[in-house]
């Protein structure tokens, strides 16, 4: 329904809107005690079924929105945004896929877009002031819509969730119990719990944290293995099980068959943006199993340089996104290097999926590094000789050899004159008649030799 934009006089707020106890907050306190008119705006970047879309704008019609909108940015946020985190094989910590982050700079872009075409006066969200969501947000807002005002309730009020739901509660919307105890975040690139057990870096969360949110029990898993193949196409996933499909339907059908088997599952703890420490419990089958098997490609088909270098790179890149910097221009440059270290990850990899695991069984690629005309490892070298070898590896530890000798030099200057030193030189000449003459530096062929390699 085609509808006239409002006049830049009234004063419209959009509202960053997910259905959550924050955002349900926002509504009603902006709208009852800040007197706007509100839109709501849910950015869909994976996580929700249809109906639950339906059910996220009725809830925020009745609690007062003047108007709702439904946004998809799954597509986008494949192609933008999480495509390079495949090809930069990005977990945050070793351990967690930027679920979170990846998705708010869409969510965002979106949001930022919307209100310029209502004419709003403000932007709003539900984060605290004590998260990374409000500095991703409001970095993002700075750069897309300055001349907007950000209206962030629950972190400038500085109020807990169950003073949120008390509010609620007394105009008319009463809270779950489970609502006020855990925050959940579900999209395209995984699922994270926070609250009460994950508070506490001693403490296991139960595993029902993630069976409420609709994951397997691992008492529930099949009792045999899945076997998988993904095929990969300058660094994206392209094919499951020969069957060609696009980014998205790959991380639908890893995420329903993995989950089976719950595979993907996590605890990550590590910095927040304002220098926190933080803590969640994680699921994202699909994530964890693309990374896993894309670096093993990378394996197969880059040069060690290559990929020592392209994973500096996107550890930055992920680091930076984490941080709601995804508009800094290094982002851009580290970008085109990534793209450019990709162009031959091509191929299958096989993989198994048992009990919790996804393990990597095998490789394959038409640029494979593994040539064994020219070395099979472990057996024999047909491109460099037994003189080669010996060479390279004695050239090889010249730095080792160094430090060595300057330690030894060293240590020998220290004892030069000391007590020990002259008493040592008097036993020798008593036994002797001279002093011991030093020995020269033994570093021929044949001393060598002599010594024998295996020692």
């Amino acid at each position: 329904m085609t509808q006239a934009p409002p006049s830049p006089a009234r004063k419209t707020v959009v509202l960053a809107f997910s259905g959550g106890l924050d955002t349900s907050y926002c509504v009603v306190h902006l709208r009852e005690e800040l007197g706007y008119d509100v839109v709501t705006a849910i950015v869909d970047t994976g996580g929700y079924a249809a109906e639950e879309l339906r059910e996220i704008e009725k809830k925020a019609l009745s609690l007062g929105a003047k108007r709702h909108v439904t946004i998809d940015g799954r597509q986008e946020l494949w192609d933008r945004v999480v495509g390079y985190l495949v090809k930069g094989n990005v977990l945050r910590g070793g351990v967690y896929p930027l679920a979170v982050a990846a998705e708010r700079v869409i969510q965002a872009e979106r949001v930022a877009a919307l209100a310029k075409r209502e004419q709003a006066r403000a932007i709003a969200h539900g984060c605290t002031g004590a998260g990374n969501d409000q500095a991703r947000f409001e970095a993002a807002f700075t750069v897309l819509a300055p001349e907007l005002e950000v209206i962030a309730p629950i972190r400038d009020l500085g109020i807990t969730r169950d003073e949120e739901a008390r509010f609620l509660t007394k105009h008319g919307f009463p809270v779950q119990a489970t609502t006020r105890d855990y925050s959940v975040n579900a999209g395209l690139w995984g699922t994270t719990v926070g609250g009460k057990e994950t508070h506490d870096p001693f403490q296991v969360p139960p595993e029902s944290l993630l069976v409420a949110q609709g994951a397997s029990a691992l008492a529930d898993t099949p009792d045999e293995p899945e076997p998988l193949l993904l095929r990969f196409r300058a660094g994206l996933p392209v094919a499951v099980d020969e069957r060609q499909l696009s980014g998205l339907e790959i991380v639908e059908t890893l995420n329903r068959r993995a989950r089976r088997h719950a595979v993907g599952r996590g605890i990550h703890l590590g910095d927040t943006v304002l220098g926190f420490k933080g803590r969640i419990v994680f699921e994202a089958p699909a994530p964890i199993i693309l990374v896993k098997a894309h670096r093993e490609l990378e394996k197969l088909v880059l040069t060690q340089e290559q990929q020592t270098t392209k994973e500096r790179v996107a550890e930055r890149y992920g680091a930076l996104v984490h941080e709601g910097l995804y508009y800094e221009p290094a982002c851009r440059d580290m970008e085109a290097l990534i793209d450019s270290s990709q162009r031959r990850v091509e191929g299958d990899v096989k993989l198994r999926l048992f009990k919790g695991s996804a393990e990597v069984l095998g490789v394959r690629s038409p640029f494979s590094l593994m040539d064994p005309e020219l070395a099979v490892y472990g057996e024999k070298s047909r491109f460099l000789d037994a003189a080669a070898v010996r060479g390279f590896a004695r050239v090889r530890a010249v730095p080792g050899l160094l430090y060595r000798r300057a330690g030894e030099r060293r240590a020998a200057d220290a004892l030069a004159g000391s007590p020990i030193a002259l008493h040592l030189e008097e036993h020798a000449e008593a036994h002797l008649g001279s002093r011991p003459e030093k020995q020269p530096w033994v570093g021929s062929h044949d001393a060598e030799s002599a010594a024998g390699e295996d020692h």
